[in-house]
This record gives C-alpha cells, structure tokens and sequence, in this order.
C-alpha cells in the first residue's frame, strides 16, 4: 500500500518541471566566417523554467546549421533541440540532444524556410522547455 502512495511522489520528483542548476553551453562557434545568416530568434521559457540566449540559422557550404549563442537554460533529462513548424512539437526535425555543442546540422533536404522556431524540449516526459521564433534576415 506504501508503494501506491510513493509512486505519484516519485514521479513529480522525476519529471522535467523540476527546476535544477543551469546547463551553461560551451561557446566554440565553428560557422565559417563566409556563412550566411538567415533567421535569428531569443529563447522564451516555458512554465517553470530559466532560459536565455538567441538562436541564429546560418546557410554555409551548401548546409544549414542551428546555432545557439549565449544560451543558458534550466538542467533537464533527455533535452532535445527541434526544428520545429510550431511553438508546440508536432510537427518537427530533431536536430540532436542538447549538449555543450553549439552548432547543430540541420538534415539535408530540409528547407529551414518551412520551420518557424527552434524549440528545446524533454523528450522523455514531452516537457517542453523554450521556444525561439524565428525571424528572417
């Protein structure tokens, strides 16, 4: 009976609402100097969560790359950067794990012109955490 009354606990300690130390992104910026910039956007949190930073999308050596630029957020589990045609993730490229990386490759085939934000969420409890529209240059 005790275990009934722990889970529900043990669950709300678990998920991504959980506010802990900021995830500070590592700055190595690796987009040539010849790239050209063509969206940018500010991150916006969600209920509950710390963010700051923009998002830049540059178009270099026929790739497009998602860079995030002085970007700090709240630490979660299994927190992804989407590509994304919505504030929401319903219809997204995921882009990879969010980690100290700060560029990310967008897949080839992928026309970035169709995608309005990037967003930051947890996969794993479909948390989301921010959002950054994006605006063209």
């Amino acid at each position: 009976m005790k275990n009934i009354f722990l889970l529900p606990f043990l669950v709300f300690m678990l998920s991504c609402e959980q506010e802990g130390e900021f995830t500070k992104v590592n700055l190595n910026n690796h987009v040539s100097a010849t790239a050209t910039l063509l969206f940018t956007g500010n991150f916006e949190p969600t209920s509950g969560i710390s963010v700051s930073g923009a998002v830049k999308i540059y178009f270099d050596n026929n790739q497009y790359y998602v860079t995030l630029n002085d970007f700090n957020i709240s630490s979660g589990p299994d927190l992804k950067v989407y590509l994304s045609k919505s504030n929401t993730p319903n219809q997204f490229v995921t882009l990879g794990n969010l980690t100290s990386a700060t560029n990310y490759t967008v897949p080839a085939g992928i026309d970035v012109a169709d995608y309005s934000y990037v967003l930051i969420h947890c996969q794993q409890y479909n948390h989301l955490f921010a959002t950054a529209k994006l605006i063209q240059n």
